[in-house]
């Protein structure tokens, strides 16, 4: 069996930022209210018009990450895309990204796992790398979540939370024994699927369309619902649960963890999962106060950002970990 390595990170995030205060012009709501309750202080959203799409941004988040893996786009055996808002219902965001960056016909697969979307796509990728199948796989996480959100009142427990972007990883095929990816684990949770959940499906047209031509509408399936106290409890299980998992499988203490990454689904979630694992600041990167949550791009984006500045080093213990709709939930144990 081979090894699995991150040879490469890039992030796109749009220009336009959203403020806190931006928001309360827009609904009744104030920058307190929402940074007690998330963290968040600002997101990056679309503007119609700027070019920007689920696919387009992915490609961006992966231009730059093939570039720093030193290799060509020629050389990628597989494109994994993760996302919950494809541009289209079918065909999915791979097949898009294939033809944007000029790839020969290379296979592309998408991944629908909402919030832990990053974190199945790695382990989908370090499989295929492993057996020998692949040596250079493309993964991607991006989300388009402006376009389907309701910003009244009626929709501000949600469409606070959640911003654009884009994060991509290059993962390769290494000969180093214990150096890459160790292990991942995934877990999924039916039964409370429609507690997040989502039941209606484009992102040209979608909620704030769907308002506009039925105003006075309260069941509207395209819009986003989500059970906030009863996510945010399974959330900190779920997520101490398959952080112990990964570290179990590998020999490794709480103590020997350098970088826990967690999906940036609310900042006090985070904070939550830190103090029970009394883990220090410089031991847990978070960046939800600037871009929201990015679901499938929150954990690349975070990852990429934390290597850029210094926070991810050679031989260090780093952790992922996602909690999202399904329910789903996983993590990544990585020697860096």
């Amino acid at each position: 069996m081979y090894q699995t390595k991150i040879a490469g990170l890039g992030k796109y995030v749009p220009e336009n930022v959203v403020t806190n205060d931006d928001l309360s012009k827009m609904m009744d709501t104030n920058d307190e209210w929402i940074t007690e309750r998330t963290g968040i202080k600002e997101r990056r959203h679309i503007k119609k018009g700027d070019g920007n799409t689920t696919a387009t941004m992915g490609v961006k988040a992966a231009k730059i990450a093939i570039e720093r893996a030193g290799i060509s786009k020629d050389d990628i055996d597989l494109i994994v895309f993760a996302t919950l808002s494809p541009d289209y219902y079918f065909p999915g965001c791979g097949v898009q990204v294939q033809e944007m960056l000029e790839i020969d016909t290379c296979p592309a697969l998408d991944v629908r796992n909402q919030c832990s979307g990053f974190v199945y796509a790695i382990s989908v990728a370090d499989q295929f790398i492993k057996t020998g199948m692949y040596k250079n796989v493309l993964v991607i996480g991006s989300e388009n979540h402006s376009g389907g959100l309701d910003f009244t009142t009626r929709g501000r427990s949600v469409s606070v939370i959640f911003g654009d972007g884009a994060g991509a990883a290059i993962l390769t095929r290494s000969d180093h024994n214990g150096q890459g990816i160790l292990s991942t684990h995934l877990h999924s949770e039916g039964k409370h699927a429609l507690e997040l959940s989502l039941k209606g499906p484009s992102t040209n047209h979608w909620v704030p369309e769907i308002i506009a031509e039925n105003p006075q509408g309260d069941d509207i399936p395209y819009y986003p619902y989500m059970n906030g106290q009863f996510v945010f409890k399974n959330a900190i299980q779920r997520f101490s649960e398959v952080i112990n998992e990964g570290l179990k499988e590998n020999g490794l203490e709480i103590s020997d963890i350098d970088m826990l990454i967690p999906h940036q689904a609310n900042l006090r979630i985070s904070q939550f999962v830190q103090q029970k694992f009394k883990l220090s600041n410089d031991q847990v990167y978070n960046n939800i106060q600037r871009y929201g949550n990015t679901t499938a791009a929150s954990i690349p984006i975070a990852l990429t950002e934390a290597w850029e500045e210094g926070k991810v080093k050679d031989e260090d213990i780093v952790v992922l970990a996602a909690f999202g709709s399904g329910f789903t939930w996983g993590s990544a144990i990585i020697k860096w």
